[in-house]
Formats: C-alpha cells, sequence, structure tokens
C-alpha cells in the first residue's frame, strides 16, 4: 500500500516518527486538519516492523488540544520511549507499519458480560493501578484473556477487585 492511500492520520505519525528520529525535532500538525484530527480524544500509536510489534504508545484520555497533536506526541513515544523496545533507528523507517487508534470515552461496565474482545478495548483498574489492552488484537479472542492481559500490564494480580471500562476505538492504518 502506498502512503497516499493511508490515513491522514497515519501519515501524521509516519512524518513525525521520521522527522524526529532522522532530525531530532517536533513537527507541527498540518493546517488542512481532517474533521476526525481536530476534536479531542486519546490515542494510540502502534508500529510493528515486520509483522511484529515495535512500539505501542498512548493516552486513554485527551491530554493535548486535539487528536492531531495527541497523534504527534503519542507517535515520537512509541518510537522512542516505549520500555518494552530500544529506540527505533533510522534504518528501521522504511521497515515500519504504523497504525492510530482514537478512542472513545471509557464507560464503566458491571461485568465481564459486557465486554467483546473484537469491539471494545478492556481498562481494568484497581487503586491507582490501570491497564488497558485495545480491541481486536490478533491471539486475543476471549474475555478473559483481554482482562488478565491488562491486569498483568497494570500489575494487578488475579485475585485482586478490579473495576471494569470499556471503549471503542476508529483504528487507521
Amino acid at each position: 500500500m502506498s502512503r497516499e492511500e493511508h490515513h491522514p492520520l497515519v501519515n501524521l505519525a509516519r512524518q513525525t516518527i521520521e522527522t524526529y528520529v532522522r532530525e531530532g525535532r517536533q513537527i507541527s500538525p498540518p493546517i488542512d486538519l481532517p474533521p476526525e484530527a481536530r476534536r479531542r480524544a486519546g490515542a494510540f500509536v502502534s508500529l510493528h516492523a515486520r509483522g511484529e510489534l515495535r512500539g505501542c504508545i498512548g493516552t486513554i484520555e485527551p491530554t493535548q488540544p486535539n487528536v492531531a497533536l495527541e497523534v504527534i506526541h503519542n507517535a515520537i513515544m512509541a518510537a522512542t520511549q516505549d520500555p518494552r523496545f530500544p529506540p527505533v533507528r533510522p534504518a528501521e523507517l522504511a521497515d515500519l507499519e504504523i497504525s492510530v487508534d482514537v478512542l472513545s470515552p471509557p464507560e464503566p461496565v458491571n461485568s465481564p458480560d459486557r465486554l467483546d474482545p473484537k469491539k471494545y478495548g478492556v481498562i481494568v483498574q484497581s487503586g491507582y493501578r490501570r491497564g488497558l489492552l485495545l480491541p481486536d488484537l490478533e491471539g486475543i479472542d476471549t474475555v478473559d484473556c483481554q482482562i488478565d492481559i491488562a491486569r498483568r500490564k497494570a500489575g494487578i494480580g488475579p485475585n485482586e477487585p478490579i473495576r471494569l471500562y470499556r471503549f471503542t476505538v476508529e483504528r487507521y492504518h
């Protein structure tokens, strides 16, 4: 797929990462933002290289004035600050596959029966610890699996009480 076929938010994430990795500077958002980039929402930027996760950082709720700035910030973080991976090097840029998830506001759910790992992302919370898992991820086919991974990401034990939240995403490739 050529870059021209990618969504503007994905192109923005790619331009952000390439500029930051090569030049060490943050870009400004373009003037002609699509409507979905002008609103406020949490957003995740996910990087894959040769089919493997290479970085994923995001915000559950908005921290920036609009989605475009949220994507710019999180693209830099995904490429350089994901603690699971070393920073992206210039030689890796051509291999990166980038997706952007724009999140709906999280809503509390009173039962795992109200979750669906294909449709909803999940947030598990115990005290100040929160773990999030995006929806429709390869290999995550059950609610129990989704909750278990989110618990582990937050350092929440299997027997600790949790509050559950769900959200939807608009996923752009």
